[in-house]
């Protein structure tokens, strides 16, 4: 295999990287707590898009409660977008190599 092959390829794989990269960048990630009680939705880029709290949860008393469990739906959600993302991207990456911060 000559150089410029080599070349070619490495501009080919870049591409299909960056266009798996923008389908992740446009998907959104449902992350729930409390048997459904919070839901958080997140970007494939890791922002919070959307909270859902079910009205009960909104008590003064619940504060702490809700803070935590709005925390986890986010890192659910978070957990969920990882292993999404390494699927995606993995299909590029020779077998065993995993992506840096990607679970």
């Amino acid at each position: 295999m000559n150089i410029n092959q080599l070349m070619k390829q490495a501009q080919q794989m870049q591409a299909k990287l960056m266009e798996a990269q923008n389908k992740m960048n446009g998907i959104e990630i449902v992350g729930t707590s409390g048997g459904g009680m919070v839901e958080v939705v997140i970007s494939g880029k890791g922002d919070m898009k959307k909270l859902k709290l079910e009205p009960k949860l909104l008590s003064p008393d619940e504060a702490d409660i809700v803070s935590d469990l709005i925390v986890a739906a986010f890192n659910d959600a978070k957990s969920k977008l990882e292993v999404k993302m390494s699927e995606q991207m993995g299909e590029f990456l020779p077998s065993g190599m995993k992506m840096p911060g990607i679970a």
